[in-house]
This record gives structure tokens, sequence and C-alpha cells, in this order.
């Protein structure tokens, strides 16, 4: 197996005060698993340009310990045309030299932050083959799960006063602000969410809700007054486990809860951790502001409107909001499988001991949903309501979702296992149980945003006297639409936040 690595990735592991664990539990993986790390020769000529004479000559030596392709492949017709697309400066070419090899398969996958690349390779049918850190991590820690030899992340709430300042996960903090350690002690009585994986921190999140008096005057463009989310500190290690997607659901759970006009962020692009932060936050609709002047430098400011049109084309990027003329559905999910896919939805008879995140999925907001449902008309933007099965009172609405897109006509199981890949709650056996199950009539899948967990849940009894379900025989058996009025029956009954709902 050859990885090709870009070139912003080699430079960030092999610099001489590397703080990107992420980037080494990758290439950890990749030397365990035997895998072949390769250069570009593009790569070794950025790398001779850089500035500082000394840097040069040792990244020059580190090289040493990839294999630079000797030789590069002719430019194919269909990169040629995509290139014509989106290449507009001589990294985009470079970038494009990266992504010939791919499609010329001279290498297996390449590794890249970079999101102009993915759209490429998506363009070019090769993007199942182009990886951010996180998603070849994912891919290869369920491929491989006896090879884990790590805990796996949970995620809980803590003071700052029980968290220890001195792990060296804070070391970024400490490098991008001054008088950080100052500040997180001053904090000791207020809360952060926190990841760890045994007693190692994983990821950090602290929210800090502002009011319209707020000053910004180190913030360009100038805000505005409104209420306002603060993403005060937020760090997520790259480690396949989707933490990133758990702690942005934490985010808007707060910004419904809080009622605010907007959520902002601050951060520094130093590192590859926040390359892939930023990347993340721009696909849940959060947009460049503008900067923030520091004493270390200028902070970029990303910002999300909360109270904006929901986008049934892009649904993630108005997430979690959706649209009144949105077409609305219930569907059923066994219990055996409810609480995996909906950690937030875990029932009060259930353990929750029994439900930490041990899988992607879990942590994962956009999800994957396998049936054979004869209704099939589903589309982008539509809500679903999840029933756990159960019987007349143990059967319950819990979640709400979000579709994104439904892929049908698939042709064989490999393809159906790639379209699933790992944010489904189905283990590759039981994945090909479905599979072959009636070859007659082969699944489909939907991508979806798990969106809201319902704070009351209605049973169904309660169900049936809504008018969402006809009667104990009638329970759906897979996808059903419902009317407006019972779509807004059981919001009201589960005592949702009705805001989520914008016509």
């Amino acid at each position: 197996m050859r990885i090709l690595i870009d070139t912003n990735i080699i430079i960030h592991r092999e610099c001489n005060r590397p703080i990107n664990s992420d980037i080494g539990t990758l290439f950890l993986w990749i030397d365990n698993l035997h895998y072949e790390k390769c250069a570009h020769p593009a790569t070794v000529e950025e790398i001779s340009k850089l500035e500082n004479s000394g840097a040069r000559e040792a990244m020059r030596i580190k090289l040493a310990n990839y294999n630079v392709l000797r030789t590069v492949a002719p430019l194919r017709q269909e990169i040629e045309a995509v290139a014509m697309e989106f290449d507009n400066t001589e990294n985009d070419i470079v970038d494009t030299q990266l992504l010939n090899e791919v499609f010329s398969d001279r290498v297996d996958f390449l590794i890249t932050e970079d999101r102009k690349i993915h759209r490429k390779a998506e363009k070019a049918g090769i993007g199942h083959r182009v990886f951010t850190i996180d998603h070849f991590l994912e891919k290869i820690i369920g491929e491989h799960p006896n090879l884990v030899d790590y805990p796996i992340p949970s995620i809980s709430k803590e003071y700052f006063g029980n968290i220890d300042l001195n792990t060296d996960f804070f070391d970024s903090f400490r490098e991008d602000y001054s008088g950080f350690d100052t500040w997180f002690n001053r904090k000791s009585d207020q809360i952060a969410y926190l990841s760890l994986s045994g007693n190692d921190i994983v990821a950090f999140l602290y929210l800090k809700v502002e009011d319209e008096n707020e000053p910004y005057g180190n913030i360009l463009p100038a805000f505005q007054a409104a209420k306002r989310l603060k993403v005060g500190s937020f760090k997520v290690r790259l480690n396949g486990y989707k933490i990133g997607e758990r702690f942005i659901k934490v985010v808007f759970d707060n910004a419904l809860r809080f009622n605010v006009d907007e959520i902002y962020v601050t951060i520094f692009r130093k590192r590859i951790e926040q390359d892939a932060l930023i990347n993340l936050l721009v696909d849940f609709g959060f947009r460049h502001h503008g900067g923030k002047k520091s004493p270390l430098g200028e902070e970029e400011v990303y910002v999300r409107r909360l109270r904006q049109p929901v986008s049934r084309e892009e649904p993630r990027t108005s997430y979690p909001f959706i649209s009144g003329q949105a077409a609305k559905y219930i569907v059923p999910i066994y219990p055996d499988y409810h609480t995996k896919l909906f950690p937030d939805s875990i029932l009060r008879t259930e353990s929750p001991i029994d439900f930490v995140e041990h899988e992607p999925f879990r942590n994962a907001i956009a999800k994957v949903y396998v049936s054979r449902s004869w209704e099939r008309s589903l589309g982008p933007g539509d809500a679903i309501i999840f029933y756990r099965t159960g019987g007349y009172h143990k059967g319950v609405a819990t979640t709400l979702g979000i579709v994104e897109s439904v892929v049908e006509n698939i042709r064989s199981f490999g393809e159906f296992a790639l379209v699933c890949k790992k944010r489904s709650v189905f283990s590759p056996v039981e994945l090909r149980a479905q599979w072959d199950w009636r070859p007659t009539r082969r699944p489909f899948v939907v991508n979806f945003l798990y969106a809201y967990s319902f704070p009351r849940r209605p049973n169904l009894a309660k169900l049936i006297e809504l008018g969402v379900i006809r009667d104990t025989t009638s329970v759906p058996r897979g996808f059903e639409r419902i009317t407006e009025e019972a779509f807004r029956n059981v919001i009201t009954s589960a005592e949702c936040n009705k805001d989520i709902i914008v016509n």
C-alpha cells in the first residue's frame, strides 16, 4: 500500500518544534501496517524554497524517511480537465500533480487537509481515495480494530480546576496565547467539555455566552450588537473517532439552549489540527468574517449566524435547523442499534457505561441509515423522526435527523460498503448480511445529520393519540411520510425547541 503525503503535512510533521501528536498517530499507524510513505518530487522542490537555510537542510535530511517518487505520471486528460476548472495558482498546479499520481494508480491514497484538493478529487471521481488525516485514521481503525492499543475517547463536562493544566495537550495554547495558564486558572470554577483517551486529553472545548453589550474593539470588521456564543477554546487531536463532530454538536446544542443570534470562534492558522478544525467549522456553515488583533499575531474570525434561511440543498450549512417546507418522515430503528447510533438519545433504562463512544459512527453528526423501505422519495433537507421500537409503552420517538442525500441503485457489495464507510451502525459482517438478505430488493442508503435528541420521548400510545401512527398494527416498517400537523404535534409533545423549524 503506497500512501502519498501532502507537502503541508510533511512540513508540519518534520518541523523543529512539532506540536502535532495527531500527525504522530497517523504515521504510527502507517508504519505499523507497513504502508509505504511517499512524497512527490514537487514536495522536495517546495521544501528547497524554504527561506531558513537551517530548516531547509533539516527537512532535506528528514525526507530520507519517505519514498520520493522517482518518476512523475504524465498528466491524464481527465485530471487536466479538472485543473482547467480549479487551478489558479502555482500551488494549485502542484496539488494537481499529486492528484494525478492517485488517478494514474501509481499510489493508492493521498492524505491532505487541503479542501480544494478534495473538491478536485470528487470532480475526478477519486474522492474515495483522497483522505483527511482524521478520515484516514477512521478508515484504518475500522478495518483493523484489533490493532487499537489505546483507550477510546469518552466525553464529559468538567470544572477547569479539576483538569490537569500541565499536560502537553495545552502546549499549543501556551504557544499561541501569552498568559494562557493564568487565564486557565482564573476559570477554575467554570465548566469545560473534555474528551479523554484513558488519562490523556484528546479534545477540549470552552464556551461563553456574550450579551449585546460585549465589547469587540479588536475584531475587524466590527461586530454589530447581538447575543453570541463564543467558542473560547477548542482543540481536537485527530484520532479517527469523530470527536470534532461530536463537539460541534455540543456547540450547536448550547447555541439553541441559550437562544443566541450568532456563534463565533477566533483561531490561529499555524498547525494542521487548526486547518482541520477550520475545515470542519466551514462544513457546518461558519464563514470567514475577518481578523482579531493579538500580541502574537492576527487570529482569523469565523462566524455562524443562527437567524438565517435554511439550505435544503446543503443542510450542513444551516444545521441543525429544518425547513418548514421540507417533507417529514418517521422511520423505525431497533433497540440494538438505537443508542449506538444516537448516544445523546439514551433512555433512562439504559446504562451510559454501555454507550461510551467506542466507534467512530457514535461521535459523528453525519450518519447513514440502511433501508429496504418501499418509500424512497426522501430528498436533501427532509426531516426524519426516529422511532425506537418496543411496543405500545416502550416504543418511543427519540431523535430528529436531516437528510443529506439518498443513494439508490447500488450495484455491488463493494460499492455498498464504500457508501456506508464507517458511519453505519452495522459491522462489516452485518453490512454483508444486509446486502445479501434479499438479492431481488437490494438496500438503499440515506445519508443524514443527527440533529436533535428529544427532551421528552412520546411513546407509541402517545403517537397514536397525536395522529402520527394510526394504530398498533400500523407501526412504520420503513420510511413513512407524515403530515406537517403530525410532525409539529411530535415536536410539541417532545418539548423540543420549536426554533429549529424555520419557515
